[in-house]
């Protein structure tokens, strides 16, 4: 029978291999999700080959949910064994081997066999970030198991983020089991509704910009002011106060987002428009709500309705999705740049990001112009309408 000594021994080793192993793939999924790496189906690591090579064809998210549902179960134990007296070294030894031997290396495999010919490389980027953000927590976790062989301190136990001497157990556990829960929350999304739902995110953010830069043309430069500036900052900190006083206000605006615009001092629209600004502007709300109305239609006429889930890596689907995703990213940063242009007054800037905003949008339709089955349909129609308002100027 070993001595508890011997049992500590042994504790401290399997802590050590744990900790090792799980910093080597994390670095392996945080390479996959910073895009350094994209593990294809020829790329496959020995964890994933084993899985499949044991159970066929492996259902990437299916892991991935299994095993962060696993991880949260043994963390759940570890937490409870290092605070609760007795201390018992072989029982936690006993549940991080359980961690290594399965659920750690599963996660692993799931981002390696989320392969972009299957899963995109969207979801695959997706789906490593959250399995790197529980690897990293469980790190941390694992780092707070005594070797002394006593349960952790009242201090130790309770402290909370930011303390001297770090987050507590507890706190620790807890953001672990956040870490695992988005992980599950994620992988039970599934294929087509993750998808959707990064689309229906980026619509979201279009609507946040056109809302402001309608909000924005509303207001005119006053330029009849005998004294300038200064009568004008003094309404904006009548409206800031009126604002910060109301029970009113935005959800999406808080106090702190209204004084920044304040110490910006953002400039208007001037009564006479002699660059016609206002002119401009109209045009881009115009086919600004166009293309929200894309975002929509992609979700609803080009997502939900895809054959295969996932398809099958050599219907080029997958391929199809990344070129469109990565469209619909990118116009967002653009319209928010082009927002920029607009509170400058800068006519030149204007045209140019308009040019470029509303070609990626009629490059997205293009790419979804086409059913994933046949060569037309009711949307097909709509797209190409679409491509005749979005370039009127």
């Amino acid at each position: 029978m070993p001595t508890s000594g011997d049992s500590l021994e042994a504790l401290s080793v399997v802590i050590r291999n744990a900790l090792t192993l799980i910093s080597q793939l994390d670095t392996v999924v945080a390479s996959v999700a910073t895009q350094k790496l994209v593990v294809n189906a020829s790329g496959a690591q020995p964890a994933a080959e084993q899985l499949t090579a044991a159970n066929g064809p492996l259902d990437a998210l299916s892991l991935a949910h299994d095993s962060a549902a696993l991880i949260k179960a043994h963390a759940t134990k570890i937490s409870l064994l290092i605070i609760n007296e007795p201390f018992t070294p072989t029982a936690i030894t006993k549940v991080l081997r359980e961690l290594v031997a399965g659920p750690v290396p599963s996660l692993a495999a799931a981002v390696e066999v989320c392969t972009p010919e299957r899963y995109t490389r969207a979801i695959q980027q997706e789906l490593a970030w959250r399995a790197g953000r529980v690897l990293r927590e469980l790190k941390e976790l694992l780092s707070r198991i005594p070797a002394d062989g006593k349960v952790l301190s009242d201090a130790r136990k309770n402290a909370s983020v930011g303390a001297a001497g770090g987050k507590g157990s507890i706190v620790t556990t807890g953001v672990l089991w956040s870490a695992c829960d988005d992980a599950m929350a994620f992988a039970k999304r599934g294929f087509v509704g993750n998808l959707a739902h990064k689309v229906e995110q980026l619509r979201d953010t279009l609507k946040d910009v056109m809302e402001e830069l309608k909000e924005w043309g509303e207001e005119t430069e006053d330029n009849d002011h005998s004294d300038g500036q200064s009568d004008e900052d003094d309404d904006e900190v009548a409206q800031v106060t009126s604002d910060l006083e109301s029970s009113s206000i935005s959800t999406t605006r808080d106090a702190q987002d209204i004084l920044d615009d304040l110490m910006n001092s953002q400039r208007y629209i001037p009564r006479d428009d002699p660059d016609k600004i206002r002119e401009r502007l109209d045009s881009c709300l115009k086919r600004l709500r166009l293309t929200i109305l894309l975002y929509q239609a992609t979700v609803k006429r080009r997502i939900k309705p895809l054959p295969r889930l996932p398809p099958d890596p050599h219907s080029g689907i997958s391929a199809r999705l990344d070129e469109i995703i990565s469209i619909l990213k990118r116009i967002p940063e653009s319209f928010g740049s082009l927002a920029m242009a607009f509170y400058e007054l800068d006519p030149s800037e204007i045209d140019r990001l308009m040019d470029e905003c509303f070609f990626d949008a009629f490059a997205a339709s293009e790419l979804l112009v086409k059913p994933w089955e046949g060569q037309k349909d009711e949307f097909t129609d709509w797209a190409l309408r679409f491509q005749v308002e979005i370039k009127k100027g």
